[in-house]
């Protein structure tokens, strides 16, 4: 039994515990979700694991089958491109949306984030590389003052999450090239090109990588 802080809802609360299980592969594609025994493990009735579960389904990281109940979404290689393709689309609306609210603090955290990828370029770790590829985009997107924008980008990175635990896993030839187009998109922004162009140059960042990964899917 965990404590239940009454601050935040037991619902929100069941929704992180069992995320933060799928994201880490504790839970993998597939795995049954029993209400009951969550429940019982957190120490809180069924209703809000329910909640917490129909959210998860929303955002595509748990599937219902009848006579079986909830689980772990399985793994789709063609969803995970959708998903990408997406995302691509929401982040550069986004962080094109961004603009006139990022100040120069936004930028060298972006810098900074980036600057750590190029650094692990040489002892590369693909689940921290993609981590960081998360930070860096979520910071140039997270002013985004449409809040129905940066909600479906949020769920769009959830999804990704939990459909691989790092895109760099199977596309690492890709690495060092997602760098330098980071660097590109900064450079855009500090010398305040047109919003569009920055939205054309974040969708096409990400595109880039889907082509990267149908590449490799058609070569394997």
């Amino acid at each position: 039994m965990i404590r239940i802080d009454e601050r935040i809802s037991k619902s929100e609360l069941t929704y992180s515990w069992i995320r933060e299980r799928i994201i880490g592969r504790e839970f993998n594609p597939g795995y049954r979700l029993v209400l009951g025994a969550i429940a019982k493990e957190l120490g809180i009735s069924v209703v809000p694991v329910r909640e917490a579960v129909r959210r998860l389904e929303a955002e595509g990281l748990v599937e219902f089958e009848r006579n079986v109940g909830a689980r772990v979404a399985m793994v789709n290689q063609d969803e995970y491109i959708d998903t990408m393709q997406t995302l691509g689309v929401l982040e550069g609306a986004a962080t094109a949306l961004a603009l006139p609210w990022m100040d120069d603090a936004d930028l060298a955290r972006a810098q900074a984030i980036n600057d750590s990828m190029r650094a692990m370029l040489d002892d590369f770790d693909p689940v921290a590389f993609t981590s960081l590829n998360e930070k860096f985009h979520r910071a140039l997107f997270q002013r985004c003052p449409n809040p129905h924008i940066s909600e479906l980008a949020d769920r769009g990175w959830n999804r990704m999450s939990g459909l691989r635990s790092s895109t760099f896993a199977f596309v690492p030839g890709r690495a060092p090239r997602s760098v330098q187009e980071h660097d590109e998109i900064l450079r855009l922004i500090r010398e305040n090109a047109e919003p569009l162009e920055i939205e054309m140059a974040v969708r096409q960042h990400k595109w880039r990588t889907v082509e990267a990964y149908r590449q490799q899917r058609t070569s394997s």
